[in-house]
């Protein structure tokens, strides 16, 4: 049996607009496990970002448990979920968040410096494909290799987790594509445990398990007996 990374048991979590309490989360269980590829679909505002944010050490949970291997996520304070974020989860977001006026081996840098135990940032931009690309400022990349350069900076701390919201949200299907291969190769290569959020329902068939997610809470798992790599999925 794989080894269990994440588990969520009845986790709510409530927000307060004025006088107006919204649950974006309601009472989600989830087991998430080592090396697994899981892709989050669902409407916006089904609960998708709040659950990633919740397992990045981002936000915290209303009420309900969130463990991480034997740590309790649930039961930490600010500085100690910032320790577990540095030690252990990687960041893709939808907008690449490079500075500008650091190269592709600068903007990984950043993460290198402080992590405990990183690669070098030729060895991160390599797994992505972007060694060539090393020197280049992000105003002289496309946006499918800024994207790569930020997954470069994401694994270079050898993350056990990678969470990715929206990926290739801002991307066409052909660079999305090599994106994905490249969270693919981090997956297969690292181990890391990845999980995707995306609307795009056709990268469900790179996953090991697709999760459901609609009005706060899980809908349907469904787990594909046979994986396509991103080159193989009809967009």
């Amino acid at each position: 049996m794989a080894e269990l990374i994440f588990q969520t048991k009845d986790v709510v979590k409530t927000y307060r607009t004025g006088g107006t309490e919204v649950r974006a989360l309601d009472g989600v269980s989830l087991d998430l496990f080592a090396a697994e590829l899981t892709v989050l679909l669902g409407p916006s505002g089904s609960g998708k970002s709040t659950l990633l944010n919740i397992l990045g050490g981002l936000d915290h949970v209303t009420s309900g448990l969130v463990r991480f291997r034997n740590l309790d996520l649930s039961s930490l304070n600010d500085r100690a979920l910032t320790r577990y974020r540095r030690d252990h989860v990687g960041f893709v977001f939808q907008f690449y968040n490079l500075v500008p006026s650091l190269t592709a081996r600068e903007n990984v840098q950043m993460v290198t410096d402080i992590a405990p135990d990183p690669m070098r940032p030729e060895e991160a931009l390599e797994l992505v494909g972007m060694g060539h690309r090393i020197d280049h400022f992000p105003a002289e990349l496309s946006g499918g290799e800024q994207q790569r350069v930020a997954i470069a900076r994401a694994i270079a701390k050898r993350p056990e987790v990678l969470l990715c919201d929206e990926p290739t949200g801002a991307l066409d299907s052909k660079t999305g594509a090599h994106v994905l291969e490249a969270i693919r190769e981090i997956n297969d290569t690292l181990g890391a445990t990845a999980v995707i959020i995306t609307h795009n329902a056709a990268i469900r068939q790179m996953a090991h398990r697709v999760i459901r997610f609609q009005d706060g809470n899980i809908s349907a798992v469904e787990t594909n007996a046979t994986r396509l790599s991103p080159a193989e999925i009809e967009w």
